[in-house]
């Protein structure tokens, strides 16, 4: 025996969709009239005045990082909790690199790139001296944050008396070569052969010692405690 089928039930998918569609249109085009103007409503809300947009780092950076749109982001909070001297504009800090490691996260300030940034905080007329000891292999040993002393030895103890002198004491480091990871794009600004470089925190009359120290004999580091 053959059953009998309505017409409604022989009907394709499609034609059953459809007839839904129509008789459901009223409820369709309120629900998509709805939809339409949440969006345009969340468009025309202003941002929250009570959060700031800051440059943080979109992963974890080391030392000597040149930074690309890839690396950094846009986010939000409180402005009592932005550090001074942030960005709020990822323009700003392309291209700059990192003298300090960072975390996913961190916001970025003008302390955390190579250049003056990194005197951010010293006293009046600190200003940055690079220094080239005498053994490369010195700059391994050292890191930016750390103290050193700085020693210029002279003399060959032959026919020219050995003579060693401290010419400044309790230096913060601020860059070097190997924490910048070396190569062109981890260089100090303006150092046309940077490998081998340690860059200090120095005083005027410290600075001054220390200018044109390795024409006069062979510079030495000598890792020391923060100053008091």
């Amino acid at each position: 025996m053959v059953s009998a089928t309505s017409p409604q039930q022989r009907a394709r998918p499609s034609q059953r969709a459809s007839r839904f569609l129509f008789r459901n249109r009223r409820l369709l085009a309120a629900l998509l009239f709805c939809l339409a103007s949440a969006t345009a409503v969340e468009a025309l809300i202003p941002p929250d005045p009570t959060r700031v947009n800051l440059v943080a780092a979109a992963i974890d950076l080391p030392v000597g990082t040149v930074l690309t749109a890839e690396k950094v982001i846009m986010t939000d909070l409180p402005p009592e909790a932005a550090p001074s001297r942030s960005f709020a504009d990822l323009r700003e800090v392309l291209g700059e690199q990192l003298a300090t490691p960072l975390v996913r996260g961190d916001i970025l300030t003008e302390s955390f790139f190579v250049g003056s940034g990194l005197l951010a905080g010293a006293p009046p007329d600190t200003v940055a001296v690079p220094v080239r000891p005498a053994d490369p292999s010195t700059v391994q040993l050292v890191s930016p944050g750390q103290h050193v002393e700085v020693v210029l030895s002279a003399g060959n103890g032959f026919d020219q008396p050995a003579k060693t002198t401290v010419l400044a004491r309790g230096l913060p480091v601020l860059w070097t070569s190997a924490s910048s990871g070396g190569g062109a794009s981890g260089s100090w600004p303006g150092a046309v052969d940077s490998d081998g470089l340690v860059v200090v925190a120095a005083d005027p009359a410290d600075a001054a010692a220390l200018a044109g120290a390795s024409s006069s004999g062979s510079v030495h580091l000598v890792l020391t405690g923060a100053p008091p």
